[in-house]
């Protein structure tokens, strides 16, 4: 396998603070704590204090978490030496977060979860005295339905149709029977890796009684090897924790006021990627997660008929904690009060609205961690590959839109000038000469001779649109093969990560798909990856 990479600046895919982050933009940094550097890990470690009951329920949390799921996790297992090793006081984590996606969704889900895995070995060798351990923090209390419903195999939109509401993952994923059928009929010509995937699915969706537990169970064959242990913070131990921080913003909404402040700051540079409400708490029910929207001193359950006062909504909180979801705005305090985390790795829109959140951090005396850029990358089959190397074209081509690298690459390979170079010289050098004299006999004239060359020059560039044209339709073979780069590459003309599945690389490669990414990626990196069959 070759491997390949350019700046995500060069891309023309990634948004003006992301690239001013990589950067070291002087603009973004009072909107974050540490540079994205593992030499800023010293002061992460020394930073983050968490003390052992929090170790000791989170310890808990997760053992059951796993054991309601029908995961048995095996004592010489990575997974449970690393929930164990998270009881020590040196022993640390990084976190990815991700929707539960139908069959993990686009393919950054994989590469967030093998960034988090790269980031922890990493860490083990710069600092071998302490453990890291790789985190996936499944939102499952994330209740748009629309977003997670479906995956995409082959071209094809395979989508779950349900008329089940409320916290995705405590939705019954047990009538995906006809989604597995469908899907099993594009695997039809396939052997070994597709009866792989199959059984995955089955195992996954059709022997779980919610989409959380189908999920962990996924993600736990594809990397517990690896020793990811996954997260649901939809657990009434893990959210007692968060019983202050939930109080401060029903009460006092903090949150909110912290956040607009820095979001205004945030926006005079960039675009603000989230806004606060008044309050960001859900109320989570089993089929329902409503908005809180307090109305003079009652709290009221958005579209239903609930009403509460403020004594009964602390005491709902005290009693049932888990009936409180934070939303985007504070989820990610939410995260990081219950684990001893140094990082979160996220995709250009996550970290745009971390960037938000710091000073909300800072007044809960919660360290803010080290964001960094998940992985991204660019698969090429031997097809692809191919033409890629036969067209003669630059990696920062390919991201140019179809025509223009069409055009391109025309004006590139043609036999004679078609931009009229020499042409467009000598016109110009003429009409110099031509205004000289015309100013000698009458200096009225420069205009006249101004427009004359004005016009002959779109003469000229319009004669060489109509040759670049001529050379375009008898480049056919170049034109068919940059469509196919650019079709497969750029699905619905975004990026492939954000569309393809894993699946269609692991029928290819099988099980050393996963392996293949950890061999060839870098991380962290500030380079878009483009990985090519040889």
């Amino acid at each position: 396998m070759d491997t390949d990479c350019i700046h995500y600046k060069d891309t023309g895919y990634f948004s003006p603070i992301i690239l001013d982050y990589l950067a070291g933009s002087e603009k973004l940094r009072p909107f974050y704590s540490h540079p994205p550097k593992l030499e800023s890990f010293d002061a992460a470690i020394e930073a983050k204090q968490f003390d052992s009951e929090k170790r000791e329920t989170l310890h808990q949390s997760l053992q059951a978490q796993y054991k309601k799921g029908g995961i048995k996790l095996k004592s010489a297992s990575l997974t449970q030496q690393n929930v164990t090793a998270l009881l020590d006081q040196e022993t640390y984590t990084v976190t990815t977060g991700h929707q539960l996606n139908l069959f993990t969704g686009p393919l950054y889900f994989v590469y967030k979860i093998v960034s988090t895995i790269k980031l922890a070995k990493s860490l083990k060798e710069k600092f071998p005295e302490k453990h890291f351990v790789p985190i996936y923090w499944m939102a499952s209390e994330d209740h748009d339905f629309e977003e997670i419903s479906f995956f995409r195999f082959q071209g094809k939109k395979l989508k779950w149709k349900t008329k089940q509401s409320g916290a995705v993952g405590r939705m019954n994923p047990k009538e995906l029977e006809s989604v597995l059928a469908e899907f099993e009929d594009l695997l039809t010509p396939y052997t070994s890796n597709g009866s792989q995937l199959k059984n995955w699915f089955k195992a996954a969706y059709l022997q779980h009684d919610n989409l959380t537990d189908a999920t962990r169970y996924l993600a736990h064959q594809l990397f517990e090897s690896y020793g990811l242990v996954i997260v649901d913070g939809d657990d009434a131990a893990l959210k007692a924790q968060m019983h202050d921080i939930f109080k401060a913003d029903l009460v006092e909404e903090i949150s909110s006021h912290k956040v607009e402040a820095q979001s205004q700051a945030l926006g005079e540079h960039y675009k603000v990627q989230a806004n606060p409400r008044a309050i960001n708490l859900f109320y989570l029910t089993e089929n329902a997660r409503h908005r809180f929207e307090k109305v003079g001193e009652q709290y009221h359950i958005v579209d239903t008929e609930q009403v509460f006062s403020e004594a009964e909504i602390l005491t709902e909180l005290e009693q049932h904690p888990e009936r409180f979801s934070p939303n985007v705005i504070l989820r990610p305090l939410y995260q990081e009060a219950i684990l001893p985390n140094l990082a979160y790795i996220g995709g250009g829109g996550e970290l745009a609205y971390w960037f938000e959140l710091k000073t909300t951090f800072e007044h809960f005396k919660i360290p803010y961690p080290i964001l960094l850029l998940r992985n991204s990358v660019m698969w090429m089959d031997e097809k692809q590959s191919k033409y890629f190397k036969e067209l003669g074209i630059d990696l920062k081509d390919l991201f140019q839109e179809e025509g223009l690298l069409l055009k391109n690459w025309v004006k590139k390979n043609a036999k004679v000038d078609l931009e009229l170079k020499s042409e467009m010289e000598a016109f110009q050098e003429l009409y110099k000469n031509l205004q000289v004299k015309s100013k000698e006999i009458d200096q009225s004239l420069d205009s006249h001779v101004g427009a004359l060359a004005e016009k002959q020059k779109q003469s000229l560039q319009q004669l060489s649109e109509k040759l670049i044209r001529a050379e375009r339709k008898k480049s056919e073979t170049a034109a068919a093969r940059i469509h196919h780069l650019k079709e497969r590459l750029f699905p619905n003309r975004g990026l492939q990560e954000r569309s393809n599945n894993f699946s269609e690389l692991y029928l290819a490669k099988g099980e050393d798909f996963i392996p293949s990414l950890f061999d060839n990626l870098h991380f962290p990196s500030d380079q878009f990856y483009i990985l090519s069959e040889d």
